[in-house]
């Protein structure tokens, strides 16, 4: 009998241990719910996204944000625009926009918007890779350099190239030069009835206009 109490007595002896173990870390240290930072991604329409639980990634900005993971850009695609078929092997975006032509009225080509993509050779520039890519499709010739110009839009600065205006198309190329490559964003207005017009304000064109809007939205384009 005196080794059994003795038993139970060495056993509550270390339950109240242990117990006074467990309280003593549980009061210093407190289990805490593990929680995501609290920061957050702006998209580019100026949507803010918090980080999502489990992973604490943030998630994709939704429509009519648009990232292009393998180009390494996102933006805000106009208004009105949808995806349309790509043009060549450099396309990596392409849009479109159908004109709602007056009733009794053909319906016209759709205005475009295209993203293109060239890198730069090994032995090459930007600018000598913005020239050899800038071709006017009715003539099949580089354009000049005259029709070269440079703005600012959003963070980027793009050197805009005229590169054709020819019955009733309007066609300028805005480039973005970066480290190993050049964007190229086509803005491409059809059915312009004064494309001759010398005193014309092509920014003014509708696509022309969306072009804009989109490349003032543009992200991540310095790579």
């Amino acid at each position: 009998m005196r080794m059994k109490g003795l038993l139970i007595g060495i056993a509550f002896i270390l339950l109240v241990g242990i117990g006074g173990f467990v309280y003593r870390n549980a009061v210093e240290y407190p289990i805490r719910p593990i929680g995501c930072q609290m920061d957050a991604k702006v998209c580019p329409d100026g949507t803010s996204l918090g980080r999502a639980e489990p992973s604490c990634a943030f998630p994709a900005c939704p429509p009519p944000n648009v990232s292009l993971g393998d180009v390494g850009i996102t933006f805000v695609v106009p208004e009105g625009f949808a995806d349309a078929e790509f043009l060549d092997s450099a396309t990596v975006a392409s849009y479109e926009k159908q004109a709602n032509p007056p009733v009794g009225e053909a319906s016209t080509s759709p205005d475009s918007i295209i993203i293109s993509r060239y890198p730069i050779g090994p032995d090459s520039t930007a600018l000598a890779t913005i020239q050899k890519t800038a071709i006017g499709g009715t003539s099949g010739l580089p354009v000049p350099i005259t029709s070269f110009s440079s703005t600012i839009l959003g963070l980027h600065r793009f050197t805009v190239v005229s590169i054709e205006r020819f019955e009733g198309v309007v066609n300028t190329a805005y480039y973005l030069a970066r480290a190993t490559d050049v964007l190229r964003f086509d803005t491409i207005d059809r059915g312009v009835a004064n494309w001759m017009d010398s005193n014309l304000d092509v920014s003014t064109l509708p696509a022309h206009s969306a072009l804009k809007g989109l490349l003032t939205t543009l992200q991540g384009g310095n790579i």
